[in-house]
């Protein structure tokens, strides 16, 4: 069955780091574009981060840039995003999803565009 697992989230302080991972099962990651959203409660969920099926095409929102990277590892058929310099308002709960209809690329980063969710991560930033 198709399958992503995320993992890696936790409590951290302002200005820490955390790496979360998305395992694939039941199909590759690298024939799909792979993004990461968040949400909190009460507001909609919000796109991250993309990157596509060739690795060769990466996206983040305006306020993740320059704190936030994707990646993929084939080997492991698994996506990370690597979280650093992390802020209070980066809390929510982290999902990866995969693009719909086979996409290999990145559309627009909204929900009806991916699917496959995973049941998310929490991730905490507090002093």
């Amino acid at each position: 069955q198709v399958q992503l697992v995320e993992s890696g989230g936790g409590l951290v302080q302002p200005g820490g780091s955390l790496r979360l991972s998305c395992a694939a099962s039941g199909f590759r990651l690298d024939n799909y574009g792979i993004a990461w959203f968040r949400q909190v409660p009460g507001k909609e969920r919000e796109g991250v981060s993309c990157i596509t099926s060739s690795g060769g095409g990466i996206y983040y929102t305006d306020s993740v840039k320059g704190r936030f990277t994707i990646s993929r590892d084939n080997a492991k058929n698994t996506v990370y995003l690597q979280m650093n310099s992390l802020k209070p308002e980066d809390t929510a709960v982290y999902y990866c999803a995969r693009s719909g209809l086979g996409g290999l690329g990145c559309p627009r980063l909204t929900v009806s565009n991916f699917g496959s969710w995973g049941q998310g991560t929490q991730v905490t930033v507090s002093s």
